[in-house]
């Protein structure tokens, strides 16, 4: 069984946000508006964090991906009431929406504030209510969401490999950030498989986890830009 995870590389991420567009147009993520947003009620799967290295005049702008790390030990998992935030045989930190009763806990317990609750029920502006993709659902309002690894991009390539009777390849699975990603930044694979880019990259000497001190052992690994190596 696959054990999906991610790898990042700070070195080539340019901050263009392709990531974060190519991900509300796959997962149908609302656009809230500017005055929900003032509110703190945004909702991004996916953002791009700004950092800077470097002493003036020699500064350098930066850019970091942040979206769901899907722990292993995650502490958004223990604390719903509800079992509607689990972990999946695969690695994947997922969402039962039918489930959720929208206490918030997990978004609370979050360190990496990637967890978005949904206060008003998701409308989108003629024709672009025609853009929703049909292989996910429109979530309501009242509850939680988050990334899901584009798990519907995942069952479909694990449907097409079996009925052309083969394993998966490696690359072969590809969530929406990853696909759209100019500079190729971004890796998905098994991380079990010791072949696969993405465990071979998780090794490299330049690899890290955001808030890797707190223990919660996430599948998303970061590979540090080159100043800093």
């Amino acid at each position: 069984m696959p054990q999906w995870g991610m790898v990042i590389d700070l070195d080539r991420c340019t901050g263009c946000e392709a990531c974060v567009v190519a991900c509300r147009t796959e997962n149908n993520v609302p656009v809230v508006g500017e005055e929900q947003t003032r509110m703190g009620r945004q909702i991004n799967w996916i953002r791009v964090e700004r950092y800077w290295e470097g002493e003036f005049p020699n500064v350098r702008a930066r850019f970091m991906p942040v979206l769901c790390q899907h722990c292993d030990a995650a502490p958004c998992e223990p604390v719903c009431p509800v079992y509607a935030t689990s972990h999946s045989p695969e690695g994947l930190s997922v969402m039962t929406y039918n489930r959720c009763v929208g206490t918030r806990y997990c978004g609370n317990n979050c360190p990496y504030t990637v967890r978005f609750f949904n206060f008003f029920e998701p409308k989108w502006d003629a024709p672009l209510g025609e853009a929703l993709n049909p292989e996910v659902s429109v979530r309501p309002n009242g509850v939680m969401e988050k990334c899901t690894f584009c798990v519907q991009r995942i069952q479909a390539a694990k449907v097409g490999a079996a009925g052309e009777e083969r394993d998966l390849r490696d690359g072969e699975v590809q969530p929406a950030c990853v696909q759209s990603c100019p500079a190729e930044a971004m890796y998905f694979g098994d991380a079990s498989d010791p072949e696969s880019r993405v465990s071979r990259l998780s090794s490299s000497g330049r690899a890290f986890h955001l808030l890797g001190e707190l223990g919660t052992r996430p599948r998303v690994v970061y590979l540090k830009s080159g100043d800093e190596r």
